[in-house]
């Protein structure tokens, strides 16, 4: 696809066309299998930890959005894949410099053509951000969306850092729970569940 041909497509929100651009979901969970995988959000709290050195030890490290890391020793310095709901400045991209993104937004025109045309781009689906929606009873973060996308894969295990759901507020923002559109406490006790019925998730 050309880059004209791409901004077509994202003004029309044509789903098949931007889809062509990204590797099948059934190749990226194939990707997972057999990983151990630490999944970081940004929760201000884990810049109070040293988690950082169990995070750098995963097969792969998945981060989040702007990914602020404000110290190697809570938050490790690896970034394999990143997660995006939202776009990055030059600057960001090459802080994180992540080999993977992913665009979990179902917002397609916040997509930019430098993700899109990355090295393994991915492009979630509209119905499994819906599905997820639906049994959340409210919009899914971008770490919900990833928790539940790898909790299908056959990984090894999934360490889950820097997720308080917003009681420490986030490292990329100010604004409060009242000001983002995400139900915390549900997306809280629906982690509680996964945790308790896959003995692989754990959340730090």
């Amino acid at each position: 696809m050309t880059r004209l041909g791409f901004l077509f497509a994202r003004t029309l929100r044509d789903e098949s066309a931007l889809q062509r651009l990204s590797v099948p979901q059934s190749a990226l969970l194939a990707d997972l299998a057999g990983k151990r995988i630490a999944l970081i959000g940004n929760a201000r709290a884990l810049a109070q930890t040293d988690h950082g050195t169990a995070i750098d030890a995963a097969d792969l490290v998945i981060r989040i959005n702007r990914a602020p890391m404000p110290s190697a020793e809570s938050h490790g310095t690896r970034t394999d894949w990143l997660a995006l709901a939202t776009r990055l400045s030059d600057a960001d991209r090459t802080r994180i410099a992540p080999a993977r993104i992913l665009w979990m937004s179902p917002k397609r025109k916040r997509l930019d053509w430098h993700s899109a045309t990355s090295p393994g781009f991915y492009l979630h689906p509209l119905a499994d951000y819906r599905a997820l929606a639906d049994r959340l009873g409210a919009p899914p973060t971008t770490g919900a969306m990833m928790i539940d996308l790898i909790a299908r894969s056959d990984m090894a295990r999934l360490d889950l850092y820097g997720f308080d759901f917003f009681a420490s507020l986030s490292l990329s923002g100010r604004r409060s729970a009242e000001q983002v559109p995400h139900d915390f406490s549900g997306e809280s006790r629906w982690v509680q569940e996964l945790e308790r019925a896959d003995r692989r998730i754990h959340r730090h």
